[in-house]
Parts: C-alpha cells; structure tokens; sequence
C-alpha cells in the first residue's frame, strides 16, 4: 500500500500538489503532518523522502529517494529503475531491500542540535499558527540555525517565511547544500 505524507503546513497545498499539479491525480492517500511527527518518528530529514515499511510496521528501508521516475533524475542524480528493481524483489520474491544491519546503521537517532532544531520548529510553528509571528519567526530562525541542511525544517518553511519553495532561495539553499556534499539524501 502506498500513503503519501505531506510536510507542508498548509493542507491546500498539499492537496494542490496530489490534485492539481500532477498530469494525473493521485490514487493513493494523501496525509498532511503539519508537525512532522512521521517525519521525526522515521528520521526524514531530506523531501522527497521514502520510507518502506512491512506489514510488522518493521522499516525494511530508511528515508531515502527513490524517484516514482527519471523526471527529476538530474536533480536526484538516481535512476528509478534502482529502486523498481528493489521494490519488484521484496514484493514478488520477499528479498529485503538492506540487512537489518543496515537500517540500523541508517536510523541512526539524531544528535542533539537535530533534536533541539525540530523543537524550536515545532515551537516556531504553533507560534505562528496563534498570531506571534515575531516570536514563531524567531525561534524558526534559530530551529534553522541549528540544522541548515535539514530540508524539511528549511524548504518545509519556506512558505511561512514568505518565500516560494521552488524559487529563488530554494535555489540558493539546494547550490550550498550540493556544494556541502547532499547530505541527508542517500539513495
């Protein structure tokens, strides 16, 4: 089964995007975690993100890319056809995508300036959610000091603060996190 999360705080766009902006609208469920409490229960610091997770609720595979398709391939810099293939052999001939070894190793918990970031996140999020805009926008600016290359607290709030996730400061924001090595965006 495929369920979709939104990080995105506001519920219209995600319905924009699973609606409106795709050649065909989605078929699968679309949830909205406007807190990112799935996005910090399985360590999604990067978006796009898949986590796969069996019927156990066991996660046989951490957050990672694995594109749908090869749309965004010079971006990603991953073909589809990697994760297709892995997705095809757990399914139909029950082989895990990694060792459990493995997961582990890539669910690592996070260190404590990840942890106080996405408090400060949270904190700024329902600040301004009940008007205190100087006070939300202040401690988003301390959640996105504290981890500058966690894209779901940076590009995640980019709306809020007044700037266009695909515009000029995503840009910006992707070309020093490409210039640092990607981090947080294993395949």
């Amino acid at each position: 089964m495929i369920v979709a999360i939104s990080l995105d705080e506001s519920v219209e766009a995600a319905r924009a995007c699973a609606r409106d902006e795709v050649p065909t609208p989605l078929t699968y469920p679309v949830l909205v975690d406007r807190d990112h409490a799935w996005a910090e229960a399985y360590g999604v610091i990067n978006v796009p993100a898949t986590v796969w997770v069996d019927e156990h609720d066991r996660v046989v595979r951490p957050p990672s890319i694995a594109p749908g398709d090869d749309k965004f391939i010079e971006f990603t810099k991953i073909s589809a056809d990697i994760h297709h293939d892995a997705l095809r052999r757990w399914v139909h001939d029950d082989v895990l995508p990694m060792d459990a070894d493995a997961v582990r190793s890539r669910r690592a918990p996070a260190d404590a300036a990840l942890q106080e970031a996405r408090a400060e996140r949270r904190l700024a999020m329902h600040l301004l959610r009940v008007g205190h805009e100087e006070l939300g926008h202040a401690h988003l600016a301390r959640a996105l000091e504290l981890a500058p290359d966690d894209w779901t607290i940076h590009r995640g709030s980019m709306p809020v603060r007044g700037e266009d996730p695909f515009g000029e400061a995503f840009f910006d924001f992707y070309q020093r996190w490409e210039a640092a090595g990607r981090p947080g965006y294993e395949s």
